[in-house]
């Protein structure tokens, strides 16, 4: 069975950190980051829940924030979305490498598990959209076992037209699920955020890439220790090195890039000290004092 136990314990809702101050976002490489911590997000998401507010959440990790840079359309749908969350360990140490620090990494499939328990014991019904059918239903069954109570409003495939976009939308409004997760790469998770998140009228949408996968068992999450190395890309490139070797190892490089560029460009030239320039002669008159 497929370990789907948390990264920490689910936190009661009356001990979460209130944020009495919105917290201003930070700038890196010109997409604006939420500085919020994993708990943060989590009461941020079950506070849009209780009001009934409508939240979109956007993740980055370097990969990414490389392609965004040469898609405009995924640029302006991850901009788009009401928290934008550092999902990289890259991210992370590049913003402090900048001197824009994020509090800490949170990634997109720890923050799904956290929701998944949060709406399980809230009785919060979810749909759940991505995958291909036959890793969908192994999800659906390990979802199950680590989350019996869990309220599975509905689910469908990730494999569609962009012209049924609209009425899955509507079904997912129908089914009246508050969260939804969106299982699919990029960028296709993030047009149908933008294009008809609003439409599908839940109250928190999450698009969660490959977790699907990790959580029906077809593939492995790095351990702990290559996650805290940010090695966690590695991981995931040995098990697919044909498909997802060339890709990492190209975009790794140029967010290395775009971090030194990015930091020749932040960092003040050195004041030189300027030679002392002789006084000019006066011009005044010369006034002696009398014998």
């Amino acid at each position: 069975m497929t370990d789907l136990s948390l990264p920490g314990q689910s936190i009661p809702e009356q001990s979460m950190p209130e944020q009495s101050l919105p917290v201003a976002r930070r700038s890196l490489f010109g997409v604006e980051l939420d500085p919020l911590t994993m708990d943060q997000t989590v009461e941020r998401c079950l506070a849009a829940v209780r009001s009934g507010e409508q939240l979109e959440i956007g993740v980055v990790n370097a990969a990414k924030l490389v392609n965004m840079r040469r898609d405009p359309g995924l640029a302006e749908a991850v901009s788009g979305c009401d928290l934008v969350l550092a999902d990289g360990q890259a991210v992370v140490w590049a913003a402090r490498v900048l001197r824009t620090p994020l509090p800490e990494r949170v990634a997109g499939i720890d923050l799904f598990l956290r929701l998944l328990a949060e709406a399980e014991r809230g009785g919060i019904p979810v749909y759940l959209l991505g995958a291909e059918q036959s890793v969908l239903d192994l999800m659906l069954e390990q979802t199950a076992l680590s989350f019996p109570d869990l309220l599975v409003a509905g689910s469908r495939n990730g494999y569609f037209e962009d012209a049924e976009q609209g009425a899955i939308a509507d079904a997912i409004a129908d089914s009246g699920a508050q969260l939804l997760f969106l299982g699919m790469t990029s960028p296709k998770k993030e047009i149908f955020t933008a294009g008809y998140g609003r439409r599908s009228g839940v109250r928190v949408v999450h698009g969660v890439g490959g977790s699907f996968d990790i959580l029906a068992g077809v593939t492995r999450r790095a351990p702990a220790s290559w996650q805290r190395l940010g090695l966690e890309w590695l991981y995931r490139a040995l098990q697919e090195p044909r498909r997802l070797g060339r890709r990492y190892l190209t975009t790794n490089f140029r967010f290395l890039l775009m971090t030194a560029r990015e930091l020749v460009h932040r960092t003040p030239p050195p004041v030189r000290s300027q030679p002392r320039q002789p006084a000019p002669p006066s011009t005044g008159s010369v006034h002696r004092k009398r014998q």
